[in-house]
């Protein structure tokens, strides 16, 4: 049998209006294929695409930077709590079979690096222009190019 797919959504904790819709519809999309949706579990991109995999009865794991699982966004429902900092960036990419970058900034940029450096597929949506980064210019079809990628 098949273990479920895990697919990671990164981007910035703090996110516009626009970029926060993107990654609520992309949480819903990835839910609604029954995938598990794993993030960094705070603020901004992270906690929009955890609450649309909620709305959509996803499943969702936040793997923080803090030593506290309350630190986790409200749509979290498995926190793990590092106390790495950013060096939990490495765990997300290693949990996850693909990843969809949406905006994001440095913390994005080094996700999409050890992903592309461990042969994981990344879509980026609106996100860093970088070699073996595919783009995507909807929700829709980042969510439908990291399924055809698996």
């Amino acid at each position: 049998m098949r273990d479920r797919i895990v697919v990671a959504v990164i981007g910035a904790g703090i996110a516009d209006a626009e970029t926060m819709a993107l990654a609520e519809d992309v949480g819903r999309l990835i839910a609604e294929n029954g995938a598990l949706l794993v993030c960094g579990g705070l603020g901004g991109v992270m906690e929009a695409a955890a609450k649309g995999a909620k709305s959509a009865g996803g499943t969702t794991v936040g793997i923080l930077p803090q030593p506290y699982r309350h630190d986790a966004n409200a749509y979290i429902d498995v926190p793990i709590a590092t106390g790495f900092g950013e060096g939990r960036n490495v765990f997300i990419v290693r949990t996850a079979d693909a990843l969809i970058a949406i905006g994001g900034e440095y913390g994005t940029l080094s996700e999409i690096a050890f992903a592309l450096k461990s042969g994981k597929p990344v879509v980026g949506l609106n996100t860093w222009d970088i070699r073996g980064v595919q783009k995507a210019g909807s929700p829709e079809e980042a969510v439908t190019a990291v399924f055809a990628l698996l």
